[in-house]
């Protein structure tokens, strides 16, 4: 198929599905491009996984990948899957703002204020998730993670989190050499939750929950953390509500407006 035929429909999805919420425009090229980009907002994919998510031929989606990777709004990640560009990156800057980013000081220091725990946002970046915004606990024992901090995809309660509502095959490979089980991700799905004890790093605990982009996929966890001796070996029992609502918030607050 040419991918410069504006005629050509998306196919259909079902509800359940990632692609389900795109909103064609009719002009084909660029409404098959937004579908890569939007689906990439989740995390990196390989050709084969763009295929099956879009429903648009093989050949199709090799052409409009390579051709945005072309002007840097996709890249490679060192598993040669697509990921998101630098280009958009540079083209958020000049916007000017970034809804997360700009919601999250205030919720954040309510989220630190309502637990008496440091709190954190993390972004999910090729194999690492990123601290992308933090309101540290100002005095006394506290787990300190500045904003920019690179931690594992494979421990702890936002790790969790970002891997949960992966599609089957990123999920499996989340749970590649992970101190998270399949199980436990299931109940983080059930609840709409994650915790941590001592996972990530001994002495500390933490609980987490997604934040979610327009579309509806995980985007982001917001977090607390800090010694399991304050936090105790059940945060969620005592935390989980107070996180959920301001993933909530959150979610709310980058939705675009109407």
């Amino acid at each position: 198929m040419d991918i410069s035929g504006a005629q050509s429909p998306l196919p259909s999805h079902g509800p359940d599905d990632p692609a389900s919420s795109f909103s064609p425009s009719g002009v084909g090229v660029i409404d098959k491009a937004s579908l890569i980009l939007d689906l990439l907002e989740a995390g990196p994919a390989s050709l084969s996984q763009l295929v099956s998510a879009t429903g648009i031929s093989r050949p199709t989606v090799h052409r409009l990948a390579s051709a945005l990777a072309h002007h840097r709004l996709l890249g490679r990640d060192i598993q040669g899957r697509f990921v998101l560009g630098s280009r958009l990156v540079e083209l958020a800057s000049a916007a000017g703002e970034d809804r997360l980013i700009a919601a999250a000081g205030p919720v954040l220091v309510q989220l630190r204020d309502a637990t008496g725990e440091s709190a954190q946002i993390f972004r999910r970046q090729g194999e690492w998730r990123v601290c992308v915004a933090s309101s540290e606990r100002p005095i006394g024992l506290r787990d300190t993670i500045p904003v920019g901090t690179q931690l594992s995809m494979k421990a702890g309660s936002a790790a969790q989190v970002l891997v949960a509502w992966e599609d089957h095959d990123r999920l499996l490979e989340g749970l590649h050499a992970a101190r998270f089980t399949a199980t436990m991700l299931a109940g983080v799905r059930r609840r709409g939750w994650a915790q941590s004890i001592g996972e990530r790093e001994t002495g500390i605990a933490s609980v987490s929950a997604p934040v979610r982009g327009p579309g509806g996929r995980v985007i982001a966890a917001v977090s607390i953390s800090g010694p399991i001796d304050r936090l105790t070996r059940q945060p969620g029992r005592q935390h989980a509500e107070t996180v959920v609502a301001a993933a909530r918030q959150l979610t709310q607050a980058i939705r675009p407006a109407v």
